[in-house]
């Protein structure tokens, strides 16, 4: 599993908890756990993962981290966590780099193909998923394509996820937006913030990409 932006991103701007536990769905290499992990040393993190290649990588990786101790690394489906009544309201934050091909042609690696297509994680059973084990006041942070926005919006408002944050980030000043990073709270509320994020300026990553990801990146 490669360090992809989409990860990257996310896992730098994801609003958290000073302390709780946070939620890694879908965590494959580890990356978006690791990097919770790191900005908050009073979080508990668990990592969860349908693939067994990208569980064994993920464990691996965190062995090899500072934050050892803290992360755990889970092979199950989200849909398998969230069915046990124990993890009702269990978690204070989410964080996912969903899936989100529906209708391309799936690519001829497995993991890819897991990785990138809804199949095993299609957005309905993400959203009632994620209402089902946020607790009242949590916070559900994901990135996705703008193209699928919508969609998404609509699917967690109707499970009681209201959006607080929308991020929209472009890789350049002149071309549209390519994603958004978003963060849904379980509690109705009035306030709403919209920014922007431009990756790259003279073809070198912009000031508020550097500051955004600088506690990650080595240069």
């Amino acid at each position: 599993m490669k360090v992809g932006t989409d990860g990257v991103l996310l896992g730098a701007w994801a609003p958290l908890p000073l302390s709780g536990r946070v939620l890694d769905i879908g965590t494959g290499s580890g990356l978006i756990a690791l990097m919770m992990a790191q900005r908050g040393s009073q979080l508990h993190v668990t990592g969860i993962d349908v693939d067994a290649d990208a569980v064994q990588q993920a464990r691996e990786n965190v062995v090899a981290s500072p934050f050892a101790d803290r992360v755990d690394i889970l092979h199950c489906s989200l849909q398998e966590l969230a069915s046990e009544d124990r993890f009702i309201g269990y978690y204070d934050a989410l964080v996912c780099n969903p899936p989100f091909f529906v209708e391309s042609l799936l690519p001829p690696d497995r993991q890819r193909s897991l990785a990138r297509h809804t199949n095993t994680l299609p957005f309905s059973e993400l959203v009632s998923s994620a209402a089902r084990l946020l607790r009242r006041g949590g916070s559900f942070s994901v990135i996705l394509p703008t193209t699928c926005c919508d969609e998404f919006r609509l699917l967690c408002f109707a499970s009681g996820l209201f959006l607080s944050c929308n991020c929209s980030v472009r890789t350049t000043a002149v071309k549209p937006p390519k994603r958004s990073m978003m963060t849904f709270l379980k509690d109705e509320h009035d306030e709403m913030t919209f920014t922007d994020l431009i990756l790259m300026e003279n073809g070198v990553r912009s000031n508020a990409y550097s500051r955004l990801t600088s506690d990650f990146y080595l240069y």
